[in-house]
């Protein structure tokens, strides 16, 4: 499970990072904004996996904690991130 947890954080920081590069290098307003999108759904990847990470495997009560406060953090970037890359892929459609 740790090892899965690590691919996982490591492979979205990746995506991270590509999407904020994309994001800085395209022209079109529609097109940074699912570029933005899409990175703060891989954002919420990385906080979720590592928080999940923090606080399956805690050291001490702080990495409880600071997992669970990132896990949360986590998710509220994947929900937020899955409605508005819909909202935005919704309009490339058009």
């Amino acid at each position: 499970m740790d090892k899965l947890l690590t691919i996982i954080i490591v492979v979205s920081a990746v995506f991270f990072m590509y999407n904020k590069v994309k994001f800085w290098r395209t022209e079109e307003s529609l097109l940074k904004k699912i570029y933005q999108t899409k990175s703060t759904l891989t954002l919420g990847f990385f906080l979720t996996a590592f928080g999940a990470n923090l606080f399956i495997f805690p050291r001490s009560t702080i990495d409880f904690v600071v997992g669970i406060i990132f896990a949360i953090l986590g998710l509220a970037n994947v929900i937020f991130g899955y409605r508005a890359s819909r909202h935005y892929m919704g309009q490339l459609d058009n």
